[in-house]
């Protein structure tokens, strides 16, 4: 069922492989799916440290202002302003028990960039939009020309944080305007379960392991099938981070890369809140060049999302799922 994907090696110079953090794409494997044209699986391509610098913009960077974040939905603005800075000493001393309050990091389960994702209306409007991460939009670039899109415009994003009780419901995207540019999956911390349906919600996936460093491509065919993550899974050695997180950062980087290196003390924070936890940073193209999005009406484009959030959905403490806010 699972076969060698073929790569555009020449789309993606090693130095521009280099500046993303990302080994030259001669040495990255890639893999399909029989059944699924357009699925691509990359196992961790994905220089030695540099995956550090992807967990620390999730944590410390993405979430701030004006991006937008679950958060902002229960809180006021002056209090989610820093994010990082009123957690890193409460997840730096953190425990194992499992009493222990949890920090306004820990509570982050999503953060949208660019285009901000409506979660009532599921679009996206030309009226609230913010600049997107150009360190991201460039990893992104490089993935995507590698996979046979040249030309990819990162445009959207969302981040979704999760944790050993989080799960993903069963979905398809689908609120993108240009269903031909792929969808673009960046896995990082804890391993998971993901679920590869097809066009009908009924149809039953394929299951796949995700572990730090996967990425994962859908286009084509695949653009629009459903999926889901039902499980996120401690290592079964019982190893606190997965090894490929363990690893010095390299230090031949090229000056203009865009990784930047992570301090000690950023680091310890980050790899507590991996201990428990997983992040994913998925990555769109929602317009085709040219393309505007279709009058609005009766909206006011600020993209709020529901007080209860059916996309993660947590175990409760008498086991019965229920939705997070």
């Amino acid at each position: 069922q699972v076969f060698r994907s073929q790569l555009s090696i020449s789309s993606v110079s090693d130095q521009d492989a280099y500046r993303a953090g990302l080994q030259p794409v001669s040495q990255w494997k890639a893999y399909g799916l029989n059944g699924y044209p357009g699925f691509i699986f990359i196992p961790n391509p994905f220089l030695p440290g540099c995956q550090r610098h992807w967990v620390k913009q999730c944590l410390k960077l993405y979430p701030q202002k004006p991006n937008v974040c679950n958060l902002d939905l229960h809180m006021a603005p002056e209090e989610t302003i820093d994010l990082w800075g009123q957690s890193k000493e409460q997840l730096r001393r953190k425990g194992s028990g499992k009493k222990e309050p949890r920090s306004l990091l820990e509570k982050l389960r999503w953060v949208t960039l660019g285009y901000h994702y409506n979660w009532d209306t599921k679009k996206y409007s030309a009226s609230h939009h913010t600049p997107f991460p150009s360190d991201l939009a460039f990893l992104s670039e490089q993935v995507a020309a590698a996979c046979g899109f040249r030309g990819f415009q990162a445009q959207a994003g969302i981040l979704n944080y999760y944790h050993f009780d989080s799960s993903l419901g069963i979905h398809v995207d689908e609120s993108e305007l240009d269903h031909s540019r792929p969808l673009l999956s960046f896995s990082f911390g804890q391993s998971s379960i993901f679920l590869l349906g097809g066009l009908r919600r009924e149809e039953a996936p394929t299951a796949m392991f995700m572990h730090s460093g996967d990425i994962m491509v859908m286009s084509g065919l695949s653009r629009l099938l459903y999926h889901a993550v039902p499980r996120v899974l401690p290592d079964p050695g019982g190893a606190a981070l997965p090894a490929c997180l363990e690893q010095a950062q390299s230090s031949d980087l090229p000056t203009d890369s865009i990784i930047e290196r992570s301090s000690e003390e950023d680091w310890q924070v980050c790899a507590k809140y991996l201990q428990s936890s997983r992040i994913n940073m998925t990555v769109r193209q929602v317009l085709s060049e040219g393309q505007k999005f279709p009058e609005e009406s009766g909206t006011n484009g600020k993209g709020q999302k529901p007080t209860e959030d059916g996309h993660h959905q947590e175990k409760s403490r008498a086991k019965r799922h229920k939705t997070d806010s």
